[in-house]
């Protein structure tokens, strides 16, 4: 019953010490909205101003928005961890002033040590996420491969890696189980297929359609941005009795690869009705085949 009595007495003083400093409270807590607000806007102008495409770097316009935005959220994050544990502290020194957090701040550093021991896997998340941002490995938006897990980068953040991949299924990777990165959007992208035609096309005539038309691609105002450089036809690959498999080449800008691919084949097909190159016939037998 006595220590009923104590807690209660303990619980009432500390209602009635923050009814007196509740305005106090209200000020702290409106400060640090405002520091977290503010924060985020100061953050973001100073890094899309510091990280931008000039002549002085090789970054595109694309590379250089997605490292900003990378980095906003990085430094956001960390921002937001920096405010609400000032803020947090601020106010249990309000509320409790008779309490010292010294010892408590000593024996959370002895925890530490013992967690950190336990906790190897999250450490090591936290390095490699900020060795793959520091590095710039990849960047929100880029299309990658990260150990099996191909799709577009959603999130990046110094635990894990947030990928989305063509069927919509969201992949959260730990940063410290990356090994091994594939970026297929990092300064420029290639158009980079194979056309199998007819074994007997004209070689001369063929090569002159497919530079053609990437030159007249690489020269319209819908496309002259995304190209880098114009697709061409760059050698024969295997060829057989069925088919000669043609080799086309070209650089874009990153991303845009599949987007001036598609819309070159949808070209060279219909030039290649035009002129007569028949495709490659294809070597599979048809399944009601029958032997006579």
């Amino acid at each position: 019953m006595y220590y009923n009595v104590s807690y209660m007495n303990s619980f009432n003083g500390v209602l009635e010490h923050i009814s007196k400093i509740w305005l106090d409270l209200l000020v702290i807590i409106a400060l640090g909205w405002i520091a977290l607000y503010f924060g985020k806007k100061i953050i973001s102008q100073l890094i899309r101003h510091a990280v931008r495409h000039t002549r002085f770097n090789n970054l595109s316009e694309d590379d250089a928005h997605k490292r900003q935005n990378t980095l906003i959220g990085l430094f956001r994050i960390i921002w937001k961890l920096f405010v609400l544990s000032a803020v947090g502290i601020i106010i249990f020194r309000k509320v409790f002033p008779t309490i010292d957090l010294t010892p408590l701040f000593a024996s959370a550093g002895i925890v530490g040590i013992a967690l950190g021991f336990g906790a190897q896997s999250i450490v090591k998340d936290f390095l490699t996420g900020i060795f793959i941002i520091t590095e710039n490995q990849y960047r929100v938006g880029d299309v990658v491969d990260l150990e099996g897990a191909a799709g577009t980068v959603e999130r990046l953040g110094i635990r894990t890696t947030i990928v989305r991949d063509v069927d919509g299924n969201v992949h959260y990777i730990p940063n410290g189980n990356i090994m091994h990165v594939i970026n297929k959007t990092m300064g420029y992208s290639k158009v980079n297929f194979t056309l199998s035609v007819d074994p007997d096309t004209d070689i001369d005539k063929l090569a002159d359609i497919i530079n053609g038309i990437g030159e007249a691609m690489a020269q319209e105002e819908a496309w002259q941005e995304k190209i880098l450089e114009a697709p061409k036809f760059l050698n024969i690959g295997a060829f057989s009795e069925l088919g000669m498999d043609v080799l086309i080449v070209g650089k874009t800008q990153p991303s845009a690869q599949w987007s001036v691919t598609g819309e070159l084949r949808r070209r060279l097909l219909r030039e290649f009705k035009k002129h007569r190159i028949e495709l490659a016939q294809s070597a599979i037998v048809p399944w009601n085949t029958k032997k006579k």
